[in-house]
């Protein structure tokens, strides 16, 4: 197998997040699912606009960010998704970029506008997602850096993806690309709703294509369609070859094999909004893999990046997480 040059390479919606602080009565008034991540149409999107109070905006994507956070970390990544050739797309393209992530794809000049996600993060640092997809869900095979796939150790896709036809197609062709290159293929479940929306088709594409599994514990819960945590992690342990399971609070789970490592959460002294948390937690397992690190390792390494994140406003890093991790390791 040749020498990669790339660490990970992820494919995924290119979004722009807008994040506001907002009061459960707002989500109450909306009828907004609290905690929960909602698909709007353009319309639905610009009425919550208008209606958020001061607000952040920052490229994000769960994908995106996780390859924000393995920059942070010292690595070399690239990161395939779709915008448009607008304000919010040129914020994206900056913003990625400006972090030392590579981002070549092409622009779209027509049809809908780059995505957003409006997050509203309440006073107990609950972050209720409504995200309009835009131009993102245009992203299709041929917007593929094969070139890059090939030479990644990891091509990380997220489940988000899955919906829309061309999205589906684009992550089973970068899985096809990369193990015929002989790289590792890495999949997160991305939330609940897609789990039970494609559960069958998560089943195959994990079982024939995936290498590394992320889910939290409500997504493996679903997969499996379990009773709880611990039943969905002893049917769980043959899907694939290793599954890194978040618990928020109660830390990780790394499985591999007859192997289990639990981690620790890393401690926070204000949470103040988990935008991201998983994305990071991602990005230090993918980085430590990379980097021929041990499991138990590698989720340290997420652990610490996800506290980094969910003690600020924002789901990218705002220290140099390469420090952050050398002095924390130490």
């Amino acid at each position: 197998m040749s020498e990669t040059t790339l660490d990970v390479v992820g494919i995924g919606n290119a979004v722009v997040d807008v994040l506001a602080q907002a009061e459960d009565s707002f989500l109450v008034r909306h009828d907004l699912a609290k905690g929960a991540m909602t698909l709007v149409d353009e319309r639905a999107s610009e009425k919550l606009y208008s209606g958020m109070g001061s607000a952040v905006e920052i490229s994000g994507g769960s994908a995106a960010n996780t390859m924000a956070g393995i920059a942070s970390l010292g690595g070399n990544g690239a990161f395939i998704g779709k915008v448009k050739n607008d304000q919010l797309g040129e914020i994206f393209s900056h913003d990625i970029t400006s972090v030392g992530v590579r981002y070549t794809t092409a622009r779209a000049t027509d049809g809908a506008s780059t995505a957003r996600c409006l997050i509203f993060v309440t006073p107990d640092a609950q972050r209720t997602m409504q995200t309009f997809l835009g131009a993102s869900v245009a992203l299709g095979p041929d917007d593929l850096d094969e070139a890059a796939i090939r030479d990644a150790q990891i091509t990380y896709l997220e489940g988000y993806l899955w919906t829309s036809d061309s999205g589906r197609m684009a992550l089973r062709k970068a899985a096809e690309i990369a193990k015929a290159a002989g790289r590792k293929v890495a999949f997160t479940l991305s939330d609940a709703f897609l789990v039970d929306a494609y559960r069958a088709d998560f089943f195959e594409f994990i079982r024939d294509s995936v290498d590394i599994l992320f889910a939290n514990e409500i997504e493996i819960t679903s997969l499996i369609e379990a009773n709880n945590f611990d039943d969905a992690l002893q049917i769980s342990r043959d899907l694939c070859e290793i599954l890194a399971l978040t618990r928020s609070e109660h830390g990780s789970v790394i499985v591999s094999g007859n192997d289990t490592y639990i981690i620790d959460a890393a401690p926070v002294l204000d949470v103040v909004d988990t935008t991201g948390a998983g994305d990071l937690y991602a990005a230090g397992f993918l980085f430590g893999l990379t980097q021929g690190l041990g499991l138990h390792t590698c989720g340290r390494i997420g652990s610490i990046g996800a506290g980094e994140i969910v003690s600020h406003f924002g789901a990218r890093p705002e220290v140099r997480l390469a420090d952050m991790i050398a002095s924390e390791l130490d």
